[in-house]
């Protein structure tokens, strides 16, 4: 019997924008992720969830880059180093294109930080790996995700039901920025 090995890899880009750095997930964003995961700021993304989950989340967005060669940056905030929320294109086999999405984690709400990384993730998904126009899934009652989304220029087209809640299909405008 002989064994073979193979290697897994994804090649994750780095962005930077003037205060974040967008960078890949990785084993020490686990805390971070599991408070969010915890709370009822993850309730538009299947939480508040038990921690197992958030690992999870967080094995999921590794595998992803691997999986569909594009996938979700933890956001970093340039002065202190922590870690703000995540943003990135996200394509699960039940959704019906590549969505650009985002969340941020307590205490990083209203400085437009989402609105920054989520620009710099659409341009980069744009210009570099050649994917759009996006679509950003959001519920109806998610006003701030919505009011983000208009804000990035895209608009309301549809509705669907995902995993058996209503989105509303905002559909963003090509371009790199």
């Amino acid at each position: 019997m002989s064994h073979k090995i193979e290697t897994l890899r994804a090649d994750v880009p780095v962005i930077e924008t003037d205060r974040l750095i967008l960078r890949a997930p990785r084993f020490d964003d686990l805390d971070a992720i599991t408070a969010f995961g915890l709370s009822e700021r993850s309730r538009h993304v299947g939480g508040p969830m038990p921690e197992w989950k958030s690992w999870t989340s967080l094995s999921s967005m590794i595998g992803h880059w691997i999986i569909r060669g594009y996938g979700w940056w933890m956001i970093q905030d340039k002065a202190t180093g922590l870690v703000a929320g995540r943003t990135g294109i996200g394509h699960h086999i039940d959704w019906p294109e590549p969505e650009l999405g985002w969340h941020l984690y307590e205490g990083f709400e209203g400085r437009g930080i989402a609105y920054e990384a989520a620009l710099a993730a659409r341009a980069h998904a744009h210009g570099v790996m050649g994917l759009g126009p996006l679509i950003s899934l959001i519920a109806p009652e998610n006003l701030r995700s919505r009011r983000l989304a208009e804000r990035l220029g895209a608009v309301p087209e549809s509705e669907i039901s995902i995993r058996g809640t209503t989105c509303i299909v905002y559909r963003h405008p090509m371009g790199t920025a």
